[in-house]
């Protein structure tokens, strides 16, 4: 369920006219429904109750501050992979024992500025990780409090570039080694076991690849907590899908996934705690583009509009299927024609659609891409020296730009010229 629905013709996010947005701030531009977020965080809050959990949000998929904040304050931590998302976490107010820190890259600066302001776990991916941690906090006189992301080996069945827990992917340790590293890490100064970490890939459709994988996790914290190791906490990764069009059968619901946590590992007494990102936010928000030019080539039509793959990466990257929706609602019974929605970059790849069926769209008719809340913005860049696309979050009947565009003179005065040029 999303907030983005025709009401008189116009597509509204939530009570306000796109368009409405649109006149105020140019296109294109991102926009954020906070009923949307709201809902689809409660939506796993109510699926995880009653087991103790906390549901901590992958700030990977949409770091914006705003979204952040209106998150945390109901409830959610925040799963980070750099100093950088750490640092918006607590900008948003998260408390350092709400955030997870992740990812394989962890240096030792990252460690000891987690430390130094608040850490509810590492989740360790390597044993050279695991070294470094100890020394830096055997440093600073603190216990690291740590999980071992373990990889059960286990394919997602996704996408090649968002499948993570395969043994040839570059995430965790082989679950066939947990037990012996587990053994290591509990004879090293500076840190505290607090549980067992896995996560297998992103926009899974399918519960049975994570029903497989937890099925090993309850079996692993059986053998180390007969080993001696307490294990109180289980982090189970993200990765629920979500349906990015209409015409697909949905993924599983939050309910569903829900019950088959309990099933599968609500007997071993452990707090669980989940990292969803996509889920939460990709359907609570959409990028608005505006048409500039309608061209014909020698066998399609293309549409040419103002938002670009720096915008909006993931069809060029993934070949990712985005909804796209006329701002003025078609009327009913209006014929549809095949059309490539292409954006102005000098690159073949700069499309967003091949041969869709749209209404007869002109230059100055504005569509919006659903589902483009999460690795959205985050992933833009300012390739072909485009800005950054301003980012809008709308409540009810108003709105506010929390991310506002850079101006060209703002992007062009960050380089520095060398004295002898």
């Amino acid at each position: 369920m999303d907030h983005f629905l025709y009401q008189n013709g116009q597509l509204h996010a939530e009570d306000v006219a796109l368009s409405t947005i649109a006149e105020a701030v140019g296109t294109p531009f991102y926009c954020y429904s906070a009923a949307t977020l709201t809902r689809h965080f409660q939506l796993f809050q109510e699926a995880l109750s009653p087991l103790p959990h906390l549901i901590c949000f992958a700030v990977k998929s949409n770091s914006n501050i705003a979204v952040l904040k209106l998150l945390a304050n109901l409830g959610a931590g925040m799963d980070v992979v750099s100093m950088g998302e750490y640092m918006r976490a607590k900008a948003a107010g998260v408390k350092g024992e709400h955030i997870v820190f992740s990812g394989v890259g962890k240096t030792r600066e990252e460690m000891r500025h987690a430390l130094e302001g608040g850490i509810r776990q590492f989740n360790v991916e390597s044993e050279p990780e695991l070294e470094a941690l100890s020394q830096v906090a055997s440093a600073l006189g603190v216990k690291a409090p740590i999980m071992m992301r373990v990889n059960p080996d286990v394919d997602a069945g996704t996408h090649e570039k968002i499948s993570t827990g395969r043994k040839g992917d570059k995430f965790g340790v082989p679950i066939s080694r947990a037990r012996e590293i587990y053994a290591r890490a509990a004879t090293m100064p500076g840190l505290q076991i607090v549980g067992v970490d896995m996560h297998i890939g992103s926009q899974l459709t399918d519960l049975a690849p994570f029903e497989a994988a937890y099925t090993k996790m309850a079996e692993l914290v059986g053998v180390l907590r007969a080993d001696g190791h307490k294990i109180d906490r289980l982090d189970l990764g993200g990765g629920l899908g979500i349906p990015y069009t209409r015409s697909n059968e949905a993924p599983p619901l939050p309910t569903d996934y829900g019950a088959m946590v309990k099933r599968v590992l609500g007997h071993l007494g452990c707090e669980i705690e989940i990292e969803p990102g996509r889920l939460i936010s990709g359907n609570a928000g959409v990028l608005v583009t505006e048409v500039i030019y309608r061209k014909t080539g020698e066998d399609r039509e293309f549409l040419i509009v103002d938002a670009a793959m720096n915008d909006l990466i993931r069809p060029a990257m993934y070949g990712a299927y985005h909804d796209i929706d006329a701002l003025i609602e078609p009327a009913a019974g209006a014929p549809m024609q095949p059309v490539d929605v292409v954006g102005p970059i000098c690159e073949s790849g700069d499309t967003f659609a091949k041969q869709r069926a749209l209404p007869a769209l002109q230059a100055g008719d504005r569509v919006a891409f659903r589902s483009a809340g999460a690795y959205g913005a985050v992933m833009s860049s300012e390739y072909n020296t485009r800005p950054m696309v301003p980012e809008v979050m709308v409540s009810g009947d108003h709105f506010a730009v929390i991310r506002p565009r850079p101006s060209y003179e703002e992007m062009i005065a960050r380089d520095r010229l060398p004295e002898w040029l």
